[in-house]
């Protein structure tokens, strides 16, 4: 919410400085997050008189001008078809920083003539859109004065972010109120007289039960002339951010900031019979004010005539009955709106605009034809015309929503609960201020405060303009006892894995949750999943809840490498979104040099996807994952290069992870270096620990020596190592302690040999020769009931 320092004080009556102002906002709860001064900018530009002008001797669009800002004449080159002798304007000497074109004034020679700083426009110095010609200012102007001072630009604008439940802040009078309430001045008074209406509406106006509009009043105003607003209200829509159209369309745009307060205009010569809110139908589109057309569902509140839909009510209008130029009679529209029709209605299409911003949270039901009064006055003072008769049309529920609220207190609660004494006085005179009232019933809050439901909300407020900075500090007190440890599994897993991962030299990455489409596709995601598709999302590259880490960890990869880092390795611990829910995993990635190039082997070695494993294994030891009986499963998916990446499960059904090569399609969508490795730990996959102690086993080395054993198999090509690895390791579980391939040999043309090492590890005595024979045949046969045979 943006407003500037003269607008607070059309409404509050105040000697505080601005330093002071934003100070108690943010105290009272409404933070002040910027608070600039559109003078600062401009300070340069000063009022000048145009001496002389004479064309350029090389450029026939150009004239040579001598101009008057203070200090006697200076040659400029301008290019305004509007620029003279005898004009006075906007100045910038040299080292002026153009706001509007985004460079700063020197000396320069323009075709062969040297020109002193520019005569500026309106765009150049961000006042407008204008660029046709120089500003002109009046013949009265002070040369050499400041531009900011003559022209009133010395106002701060103040930029405070809300929370949800105050839509009366996001208009001024809001703000004032709490400011007043707050002891920084007193709000000053501004009645609201009728209009005296001079004939009867024709326009019929109907509310439809059900429709999400549970109010709507209207005037008809007619003989009205539509043109440029005033200066004073062009600025001060322009200082907020707004955009001037029409004097009857700022009109409604100053109530929706001054008053948080919406309004709407229709060109009533264009409507076809009367107005009516009610639901969408089928079919139904429109063409909104934003030059986008909309199809309405049957969920929407639509405003429409008799012919056609004209607008989402309480979100946009439409184009057909936008007013313009010519319009000479309008319809005034003051309607109230259901908030959550409304949130729904703008999240479904997509559309921001201030009316929703604050019909979504909740407008005052009961300043209707108040506002109305208002605005009429303010379009005949502007615009001219003569009203009709105000016309209020309401749905059968709208007496149950302009029924008194009452909300007791007990001024005890008042200490109970925010931790500060307030005598009950005070608590009253703190209310009142802002503008409850007292019933036998309890308080009655005022209709722009939707969001009072119960005694704690009457707490809050007391406290809030009290001050929370007078609140004491008080130390919780200290259960007795020993504090028992309130971490969960799974959370104690994470941080295992957490710290295991920092200790082997990875570095932690922080990424988005929400990822583009194209960012999602390359990973499995299906896009047709609404759960996991934003409705409402912050750009089209923050559209769909992540399916994988991955996507997160290649553009963090990318960004380092770019930046000169030789090796990236990364681990992100999070979560991925998928159509049955949320699964907690670990990402890792390895880019870039795995070994820096040295004397003595000369070249860097590249990552591979056996590093990318070793992380995995690492990793799932550190946790307590039965590694030694994961099995390795080969095709670990689209997103993986084949034959260079694999699963790990506990069988087919249970995969812990997946590692390897990334793909080098997916290499390239995401611009990383091919043969980029990663992998995925799948937490939630990983069995829990059946014992719940904290100790470790103690350690009991083996008293016996250890027995060594090498076999060399002949094996099917498309027989994998882990088979027979495992295979080996189940001929006798209780000797054979250790199984790996050390050796891998296939002679051009030749059959493929495996070399494995067996550890046999005695227990109770030490093994035979017979025994040891014994174990090898067990080993060889396990070997051959996979097609193995022992190499001769």
């Amino acid at each position: 919410m943006k407003f500037t320092l003269s607008w607070l004080y059309d409404h509050l009556d105040t000697e505080a400085s601005v330093q002071q102002i934003a100070d108690k906002l943010t105290a009272i709860g409404l933070e002040v997050e910027e608070v600039t001064n559109p003078a600062e900018a401009l300070a340069p530009f000063v009022v000048a008189e145009v001496l002389t002008a004479e064309r350029h001797p090389q450029a026939d669009k150009l004239q040579v001008l001598s101009v008057d800002a203070g200090d006697g004449p200076l040659q400029v080159v301008c290019g305004a078809p509007n620029a003279r002798a005898g004009m006075k304007g906007v100045f910038g000497p040299p080292g002026a920083y153009v706001p509007g074109s985004g460079f700063t004034l020197k000396v320069a020679a323009i075709r062969g003539v040297e020109s002193n700083g520019m005569m500026c426009s309106v765009r150049e110095l961000e006042l407008g859109d204008e660029h046709d010609g120089i500003i002109e200012l009046p013949a009265d102007a002070p040369v050499g004065q400041s531009f900011a001072a003559f022209a009133g630009l010395d106002d701060p604008v103040f930029d405070i972010a809300l929370t949800p439940n105050r839509p009366d802040c996001l208009g001024v009078r809001g703000i004032a109120r709490d400011l007043a309430a707050a002891g920084l001045g007193s709000l000053r008074e501004q009645p609201i007289r009728p209009v005296e209406s001079r004939c009867a509406n024709p326009v019929s106006i109907h509310v439809e039960d059900g429709s999400g509009c549970h109010a709507f009043a209207g005037r008809y105003i007619r003989r009205v002339t539509n043109g440029p607003s005033p200066e004073w209200l062009r600025k001060r829509l322009i200082a907020v951010g707004l955009r001037p159209i029409s004097a009857l369309v700022d009109i409604t745009n100053f109530f929706s900031i001054d008053q948080a307060r919406p309004l709407h205009v229709y060109d009533a010569a264009k409507l076809q019979g009367g107005i009516t809110a009610r639901r969408g139908r089928t079919g139904e589109r429109f063409v909104a004010l934003n030059d986008k057309e909309y199809e309405v569902v049957s969920d929407d509140c639509v405003i429409a005539d008799d012919a056609r839909v004209l607008g989402l009510g309480g979100v946009i209008g439409g184009e057909d009955t936008g007013v313009s130029e010519g319009t000479t009679e309008v319809l005034l529209e003051c309607a109230w709106f259901d908030p959550e029709t409304i949130g729904a209605a703008g999240r479904r299409h997509q559309i921001h605009t201030d009316a929703r911003a604050r019909f979504e949270r909740g407008a005052d039901p009961l300043v209707l034809e108040p506002m109305v009064e208002a605005a009429t006055a303010m379009i005949l003072e502007l615009c001219g015309g003569e009203p009709s008769q105000i016309t209020l049309a309401s749905a059968a529920d709208w007496a149950d929503i302009t029924v008194p609220r009452f909300v007791p207190l007990r001024p005890e609660r008042v200490e109970s609960l925010a931790g500060v004494h307030i005598p009950g006085d005070e608590q009253a005179a703190i209310l009142e201020r802002l503008g409850f009232t007292l019933e036998t019933a309890g308080w009655v809050p005022p209709g722009w405060r939707p969001d009072i439901d119960g005694e704690a909300d009457l707490v809050e407020e007391i406290a809030r303009i009290h001050g929370f900075d007078r609140v004491p500090a008080t130390p919780l007190e200290r259960a007795p006892g020993v504090a028992r440890p309130t971490a969960t599994p799974s959370q104690r897993m994470e941080r295992r894995v957490r710290r295991a991962a920092a200790a082997r030299g990875l570095d932690e990455a922080v990424t988005w949750s929400f990822i583009a489409e194209e960012e999602a596709a390359p990973f499995g995601r299906d896009l047709q999943e609404p759960a996991w598709i934003l409705a409402n999302p912050i750009s089209e590259d923050m559209k769909v809840m992540r399916p994988s880490l991955l996507p997160g960890l290649l553009a963090a990869a990318r960004r380092n490498l770019d930046r000169g880092a030789s090796s990236v390795r990364l681990f992100e611990l999070g979560r991925r979104y998928l159509p049955g829910g949320e699964k907690p995993t670990v990402g890792i990635l390895l880019a870039g040099e795995a070994i820096p190039r040295d004397w003595q082997s000369g070249k860097a070695r590249p990552f591979s996807p056996y590093d990318a494993k070793a992380e995995v294994l690492a990793l799932l030891d550190s946790v307590g994952a039965p590694v030694a009986n994961l099995q390795v499963f080969a095709d670990a998916g689209p997103t993986w290069h084949p034959g260079r990446s694999a699963k790990l499960g506990l069988g087919p059904k249970t995969i812990v992870a997946s590692f390897g090569e990334m793909h080098p399609r997916v290499a390239r969508r995401f611009d990383v270096p091919a043969g980029t490795q990663a992998a995925e730990i799948y937490l939630d996959a990983i069995p829990a620990q059946r014992t719940s102690g904290r100790a470790r086993p103690a350690f009991t080395p083996p008293a016996l020596q250890a027995i060594t054993r090498d076999f060399a198999f002949v094996v099917p090509l498309e027989l994998a190592a882990d088979q027979l690895v495992r295979a080996i390791r189940g001929a006798d579980r209780a000797l054979i302690t250790g199984a790996r391939v050390f050796d891998r040999y296939q002679p051009e043309g030749g059959e493929l040999s495996l070399a494995v090492e067996i550890v046999l590890q005695p227990t109770e005595k030490t093994l035979t020769e017979a025994e040891i024979s014994a174990v090898s045949e067990r080993i060889v046969g396990a070997a051959t009931k996979l097609g193995a045979r022992l190499r001769s």
